[in-house]
């Protein structure tokens, strides 16, 4: 384009400005040995020289991050920091009055009524972008939604002011559940879908001006009735617009019959998958796209290319429920279900071949890199032992230790997903939403997960709050003081968690929202008469919602204990962000629309980012719209750098083109422009690749969104990548 500068011409000078320690950092570069050779008789000779002098720098650097403690503790506990949340209860409550009045038996347990106080989700996103996290937490019927505004920027400290009402995504009428949200018609904002119980849901378009619009009916996202419980945003024709996927449960959870009993699969909603055809408008194509080969309950969804070929998966967590398995004389028919993108919007269920058909209470979903491998591994969260093995003894089902664990699943390079064992966690507790984030900048991915069940006579509180510590291999060990001086979690039902830095220091941060809490003057009984040996026997507990006729005969029946549970709370955990672990955050930028060429997302959903620190081993964690439960995660991404004083970014976009970005240093919070130039390319010429990359900067930069420091930064650094895989 004729207003576009020409890049710099291929002299000395912009030869030897490749180099990341010239080209990395903005300032005198006179001690930068690279521009001291004044007779470089050609570019390869050049480069060679240079790629030797990086390895000899690099040699010996101590870049382990060392095993220091962080801890978090809750800023909104006794509605401090602006942050009065609370749950109101599903429509289904009230179906709890006439149980509460009679003997209540087990085998009325199917047709009782489930999430009598709601499922609701939590997602963190800048929707005012104004540089801090804003939180957006679902709730029930004639109860606003909150969308909390961070002050952060604005007073200098972190505390909140509830905006859903005035920003129009209160939905105060509908029984929220799950929440995702993307920058559905790329106008550098991000928009949000709320999911509803029942009845439709409902898409907001931002305005950009601190408020949304809802869209639910011209979209035709808001066509017909269901009960989901999860979304997610992705392209999965990477044609540069975000679409939806939904999972959903069954009919209207005023019961539990197709949770417990086989024979009721006709109440079990099928999945929708809507793909964007711009101008805010979707289309349907669940039927055409290979997603409907098996109807089961979804709890959890996520969009993910966890085979790395440049286009998004699909991936849901299906459940099991109370039916018992094949083994036990019954059928397995919750599995994790990964269905294969062919690179055009159409999927084939890999389910079988994929190492993830083992049957399951799955209910949340987590990705990453946990054993530094290469490869997208998986987090999935489940019933747990200490809830399966009370069923076991109450059913005389011959449950063990294992057959319901939470479990993390290690990916490999032909597509197939190992399930690895628990190691030191031995059992792991009842699972909801989960995360998998680096919350000690060590350099490894760890675990958080929450959850709590209602069934019926009782609740679930066997997870206190599941903090796993990686020790860089993919083995896990329970990090109980992470978690010791916050919030009692084992008195919250908790459903959604969602992660990311709210006070910007670089170290991430934990929101979750639950359904019900429990009152402190309440008792909690052991779930189990027998410990398992692990670290959280000792907060394997239950509400004793009902009590016993007889103990020594459940058959008797239950009698209400007259102890209701509190509605359900936010917790917004801070990271003490105490040891001294280095860190880096990259937030992605889709060019759609933006440069010639572009033709990602803006909010670069569907990336897979890596980051190398130098000397150490490189962090991968995709960037998704929407995963967990019903919840998600930050955009915004920070990798811990242990000691290490630099280190590279390396992004694969959806599309499969790849960008790199040399010599981060710790504490850089960097806008990653998407550069539709890959830098393994084997059809451009080292010139021809010049000029696009030039090119594409140049019109990002023309849109403002970066300087002319960051447009030469990431030139030269693009040049260099080139080199290096050429």
């Amino acid at each position: 384009m004729a207003d576009l500068p020409a890049p710099p011409a291929l002299t000395r000078l912009a030869l030897t400005s490749w180099h990341p320690v010239c080209a990395g950092v903005a300032g005198d570069h006179s001690s930068c040995s690279c521009g001291s050779n004044p007779t470089i008789k050609s570019m390869e000779e050049n480069m060679s020289r240079k790629l030797l002098s990086v390895s000899v720098s690099v040699m010996g650097a101590l870049v382990t991050g060392p095993a220091l403690a962080v801890s978090f503790s809750d800023i909104a506990a006794g509605n401090a920091a602006g942050i009065e949340y609370r749950r109101g209860a599903s429509t289904n409550d009230v179906l709890w009055d006439s149980v509460r009045q009679d003997v209540f038996k087990l085998e009325g347990l199917p047709g009782s009524p489930g999430n009598t106080r709601g499922a609701p989700g939590v997602a963190l996103l800048d929707y005012d972008r104004d540089g801090d996290l804003d939180i957006y937490v679902t709730n029930g019927p004639g109860v606003a939604n909150s969308l909390y505004s961070s002050q952060l920027q604005e007073s200098g400290e972190l505390s909140y002011i509830d905006t859903g009402l005035d920003a129009g995504v209160a939905a105060s009428d509908q029984d929220s559940t799950g929440v995702c949200f993307g920058d559905i018609d790329n106008d550098g904002d991000p928009d949000l879908l709320v999911l509803g119980r029942n009845e439709p849901n409902r898409l907001f378009e931002n305005q950009g001006n601190g408020t949304f619009t809802d869209i639910s009916d011209t979209s035709r996202i808001g066509v017909g009735v269901h009960n989901p419980s999860s979304c997610a945003m992705g392209d999965i024709d990477n044609d540069g617009l975000l679409d939806i996927y939904i999972g959903n449960s069954y009919s209207d959870w005023s019961h539990r019959l197709p949770v417990m009993l086989f024979g009721f699969e006709f109440m079990i909603e099928a999945n929708q998958l809507y793909v964007n055809t711009g101008n805010n408008v979707f289309s349907d194509v669940s039927a055409s796209s290979g997603i409907l080969t098996q109807k089961e309950i979804t709890w959890a969804v996520s969009m993910v290319d966890y085979d790395q070929d440049g286009d998004l998966d699909i991936i849901s967590a299906d459940d099991q429920g109370g039916k018992p398995p094949a083994f036990v004389g019954g059928a397995d028919v919750g599995f994790i279900r990964i269905y294969n993108n062919d690179g055009s919007g159409h999927f084939t269920d890999v389910t079988d071949s994929s190492g993830t058909r083992q049957y399951g209470a799955w209910m949340g979903l987590a990705f990453g890199d946990l054993n530094q491998d290469g490869q997208m591994d998986m987090f999935a969260s489940n019933f747990g032992d200490y809830a399966g093995l009370f069923t076991g003894l109450s059913t005389g089902l011959p449950y063990q230790v294992g057959d319901w664990t939470s479990s993390w699943f290690f990916g490999g390079g032909d597509g197939v997903f190992s399930r690895a064992p628990a190691g030191a966690v031995v059992a792991t507790p009842f699972g909801w939403g989960a995360a998998i984030s680096d919350y000690d900048n060590d350099g490894d991915a760890d675990i958080v997960y929450h959850g709590g069940a209602d069934f019926a006579v009782f609740q679930d509180a066997t997870n206190p709050g599941a903090v796993l510590q990686n020790d860089g291999t993919g083995n896990f060990s329970r990090d109980t003081p992470a978690l010791a001086g916050s919030t009692d979690h084992v008195r919250r039902n908790v459903k959604g968690v969602a992660m990311g830095d709210l006070n910007n220091d670089g170290f991430p941060d934990i929101v979750s929202v639950s359904g019900q809490d429990w009152p402190a003057y309440a008792p909690v009984a052991p779930m189990l008469p027998f410990p398992l040996g692990g670290p959280f026997d000792a907060t394997a507990m239950l509400w004793p919602t009902f009590f016993p006729l007889d103990p020594q005969d459940p058959s008797a029946g239950f009698v209400w204990s007259g102890i209701d549970p509190l509605d359900g709370t936010l917790a917004v955990e801070i990271n003490s962000a105490e040891n001294s672990n280095h860190w880096v955050r990259v937030t992605m930028l889709g060019t759609s629309g933006i440069t010639s060429h572009g033709g990602v997302n803006r909010d670069g959903i569907g990336a897979v980012i890596r980051f190398t620190p130098e000397g150490g081993q490189t962090a991968m964690t995709p960037v998704q719209g929407g995963s967990s439960y019903a919840s998600q995660n930050s955009l915004a991404k920070t990798f811990g750098m242990g000691m290490a004083k630099s280190g590279t970014v390396d992004i694969l976009w959806p599309g499969g083109v790849r960008n790199r970005l040399h010599h981060v240093h710790p504490s850089e919070a960097i806008l990653f422009p998407e550069i539709p130039c890959s830098y393994d390319t084997d059809s451009q010429s080292i010139h021809a690749y010049s000029r696009c990359v030039w090119k594409s900067l140049s019109e990002v930069k023309r849109e403002h969104l970066i300087n002319r420091r960051q447009r030469l930064r990431f030139y030269f650094s693009a040049m260099w990548a080139y080199v290096e895989n050429h």
